[in-house]
């Protein structure tokens, strides 16, 4: 058996196992059966370190940066779930919320006073983020008042600064050029502002928008519909087949009932989220500014620059942090995420993986 070191780090409102790359094959397909063997290959992982569900199925690849503008690299691995298999496509918020801890820790960035920062090159996309950590006494601090929905208690909060991410993986906000389209007599916005996200008005495919996650996941004929919509949306927005792919997530969208801007319920790909991805989160609140999106008169726009936007889902809110530029494109996106070191030590997988 080979040991290989790693953390275990709950990112944001997802956990993960997080690893530097010089411990992993280099060869990407002996790497992925590597991390299948990790995390687990059956829908249970009952042989792995996963947690049998999308969100508790991921893993952080970070090695020190060649980049002079970031510290370490950053790739992001979505175990999927019960089919033996792994996809890089995506890039994941809550997970990025946690690599600023494991630089840390590990030692491959060096503490820098109260607060250090963290620059984070995303290499599924190839966007900077900067992560703001907490480092008092020259120690990763964990403790704080910190909450974000679908998290249990409080913690130190972990700014992630996103910088330029337009068209991450679609190369264009509006990889389609427009900012409605129509696909299966249903109206939908594409947009790529970190994670390519189609936005569908829930009333327009048979929905409230307010569903629990339960009863849109049972619901058969819907999310055959649904599938059918984002396969066609995949083409569209120059990813090609994503069939097998996790992208792009596909987010119904309603009236906000909590105070908030807008109501989402997003699948990632064919299940309910319990609640928003971060990077999904920025997508939403980015098509809700764009006049004519689907979002016009349905979501709340708030004045002002920068803008605050409060999307809802199914456990809570997310507020995403919109700074536009004189012409009123959105340059930045700040988002509040908390992270916490759950555990260290080694997984044990087999020698060879020829």
């Amino acid at each position: 058996m080979r040991a290989i070191p790693f953390m275990l780090i709950r990112g944001g409102s997802s956990k993960g196992v997080y690893i530097n790359s010089v411990d992993l094959p280099n060869d990407s397909d002996a790497r992925d059966q590597c991390l299948l063997d990790i995390m687990g290959r059956d829908a249970r992982q009952i042989d792995g370190l996963g947690g049998a569900h999308p969100l508790t199925s991921k893993v952080g690849i970070i090695s020190q940066s060649t980049r002079r503008d970031a510290d370490v690299d950053y790739l992001f691995v979505q175990v999927v779930v019960g089919e033996n298999r792994v996809d890089t496509t995506p890039n994941c918020g809550n997970i990025l919320a946690g690599v600023g801890a494991f630089a840390l820790e590990s030692g491959m960035v060096a503490m820098g006073g109260k607060t250090t920062n963290v620059r984070v090159h995303m290499v599924n996309s190839g966007n900077l983020c900067e992560l703001v950590v907490q480092t008092p006494q020259d120690r990763v601090n964990y403790q704080g008042d910190t909450r974000i929905d679908g998290v249990p208690g409080a913690a130190a909060p972990v700014l992630c600064n996103y910088m330029d991410i337009a068209g991450s993986a679609c190369g264009a906000l509006l990889p389609t050029g427009n900012a409605i389209d129509e696909i299966d007599g249903v109206p939908v916005t594409c947009i790529d502002n970190g994670m390519p996200v189609v936005l569908l008005p829930a009333k327009d495919i048979g929905k409230s928008g307010y569903e629990s996650c339960e009863e849109l996941s049972a619901d058969s004929k819907f999310r055959a519909r649904l599938e059918a919509i984002r396969l066609r949306a995949g083409e569209m927005m120059n990813l090609g087949d994503v069939s097998a792919g996790v992208v792009p997530k596909m987010s119904l969208i309603a009236p906000p009932v909590a105070g908030g801007n807008v109501c989402t319920r997003t699948f990632i790909p064919h299940t309910c989220h319990a609640a928003i991805g971060v990077l999904g989160a920025v997508s939403v609140a980015t098509a809700c500014l764009l006049p004519g999106s689907v979002a016009e008169g349905i979501a709340l726009t708030p004045d002002g620059n920068p803008k605050k936007m409060s999307v809802e889902h199914p456990s809570g809110e997310f507020t995403v942090e919109l700074s536009l530029d004189e012409k009123g494109d959105v340059r930045k996106a700040g988002l509040l995420r908390t992270a916490r070191l759950l555990c260290r030590g080694e997984a044990y997988v087999r020698v060879s993986y020829d």
